[in-house]
């Protein structure tokens, strides 16, 4: 799948799944559940969450 066919799925821009995928850009919990759906993987098992 292409960054641009992802962010057709999601209603968000290209630019912002290039940003999300360097870890440039934390998504909102509600585009982090869409992404996740749109792979039929839970969401822990698309984003990680690792404190600074």
């Amino acid at each position: 799948m292409t960054q641009q066919e992802l962010a057709d799925q999601v209603n968000v821009t290209r630019q912002t799944i290039a940003a999300i995928e360097k870890g440039k850009y934390s998504p909102s919990l509600e585009l982090a559940f869409k992404i996740a759906l749109v792979f039929n993987k839970p969401l822990e098992e698309v984003f990680t969450y690792n404190p600074k």
